[in-house]
């Protein structure tokens, strides 16, 4: 692949102690590095300016998945190649990851080994996002949460509305991929121990990615959601019915409640898979 048709996008908040080394590694193969400078306070734009890479800044902090849509819209690339600027991705990566991409893929995530986890929890959490994402599509995620991965800018481009402005733009673009029938693989890296200090906060970031997997679950298949949900609430009806009727033979008022209440959530989620639908039909022009 010609390395001109590549545009590196970095998203960066204070990274001052890594930026400048990755972006030396990277002007010397790739013509578009892009730095997005996400309200830095210690200099992260000026260092990765002075290495060459084209900066671009926010005026205030916007979120990593912010950034990444920033850079996504500079880059003039064909191909996108979207990497931590924290000093845990290897750039002599990428040449695996671009490879993997010329074999028909739309996009390739670098995914971590179990040595390159943080922590024993999020190991733990990383194994319980990838499980669900598998069931999911239907297909083996071996790193839901990567944020190293290489795509085909136009393809990206498509769901570039769907992600949100936090961290979980791995998360949510792989599902959207996959929804549309792209393509997608992993490559197996080692990320190294980040420089700094982490901007992930563990309850407050806890719960986000909790209820990340909701919007997972709604944005890719909602029945595959819903649908259990509503069975075990209908279960919780039939055995309340069950007991009350052997015990005093009566039809009682919960019982009723939780049969309607299992009747409307899986309405809801037969809406819900129609309007996923609808919107997947409007980004790709028809349903893969």
């Amino acid at each position: 692949m010609e390395h001109s048709s590549v545009s590196i996008i970095i998203p960066a908040k204070n990274e001052a102690l890594s930026i400048g080394h990755i972006v030396a590694q990277l002007k010397d193969k790739f013509c578009e590095v892009i730095v997005v400078d996400d309200g830095s306070s210690d200099g992260t734009a000026a260092i990765a300016m002075s290495e060459g890479a084209q900066v671009i800044s926010h005026p205030y902090s916007k979120g990593n998945g912010a950034s990444i849509k920033t850079g996504a819209r500079a880059a003039s690339g064909e191909t996108l190649v979207f990497m931590d600027g924290d000093g845990q991705h290897n750039p002599n990566d990428i040449s695996n990851l671009l490879a993997k991409l010329e074999c028909g893929y739309d996009m390739v995530v670098g995914a971590r080994s179990a040595s390159s986890q943080a922590s024993v929890g999020r190991l733990a959490a990383n194994f319980f996002y990838n499980r669900f994402g598998s069931w999911m599509v239907g297909h083996r995620i071996d790193d839901l949460t990567s944020g190293f991965r290489v795509v085909r800018a136009d393809k990206f481009r498509e769901f570039i509305h769907l992600l949100p402005n936090g961290f979980s733009y791995p998360t949510t673009s792989t599902m959207a991929f996959f929804r549309a029938g792209y393509s997608v693989c992993y490559e197996p890296i080692i990320a190294a121990k980040r420089e700094g200090k982490s901007h992930i906060n563990v309850v407050k970031d806890g719960v986000r990615f909790l209820l990340i997997i909701f919007k997972v679950g709604t944005l890719y298949s909602p029945l595959k959601l819903f649908t259990p949900i509503s069975m075990g609430v209908f279960s919780l009806g039939l055995f309340r019915y069950l007991y009350t009727y052997m015990v005093s033979g009566n039809f009682t008022n919960m019982s009723a409640l939780l049969f309607s209440t299992s009747l409307l959530i899986f309405l809801i989620g037969l809406v819900s898979e129609q309007i996923t639908m609808l919107i997947y039909q409007n980004n790709t022009g028809h349903e893969k």
